[in-house]
């Protein structure tokens, strides 16, 4: 029994489907301005990572409108700070911003977006984070970002 369970293992192994890392996540939002995640973990085997966002809630994008953000942790605050000014036709994402490092847009009910991104563009040991730059909701709506 014990040699059939290390075959299995083994076949198993070999055909990759334990080896594959997982190279994307769906992150939901809703009207209560939360994510249903805190934390993304990505492993650095993967070539690209994509981010679906989607929103569960039932008011439209103008009222509770959500986006998912990643920069450095400490480019955060500056980059919502400066995304204000940019308006909702902007995803209130000041144009050009070299501290954003992947963005989906602004949705509303029932909508979802996604971004896929260059993994290489992460470095081992530096702190990132995810938010959403719509104003006010950075208090709430902020997770960590980690290259394992």
């Amino acid at each position: 029994m014990f040699a059939k369970l290390v075959a299995v293992s083994l076949l198993t192994l070999a055909s990759g489907q334990l080896l594959a890392a997982e190279c994307k996540v769906t992150v939901d939002s809703t009207d209560q301005m939360s994510f249903n995640t805190k934390a993304i973990e990505i492993d650095k085997s993967c070539k690209t990572f994509t981010v679906e966002l989607t929103h569960s809630g039932n008011l439209p994008k103008n009222v509770m409108g959500h986006n998912w953000v990643l920069s450095s942790a400490a480019d955060m605050p500056g980059v919502a700070s400066d995304g204000m000014a940019a308006g909702i036709d902007k995803d209130y994402l000041k144009e050009g911003d070299a501290r954003i490092i992947a963005h989906t847009k602004i949705i509303g009910a029932g909508e979802k977006d996604s971004v896929t991104f260059d993994v290489s563009k992460l470095k081992a040991g530096t702190d990132y984070a995810f938010f959403c730059s719509f104003p006010g909701h950075i208090s709430m709506m902020k997770g960590t970002v980690t290259l394992k």
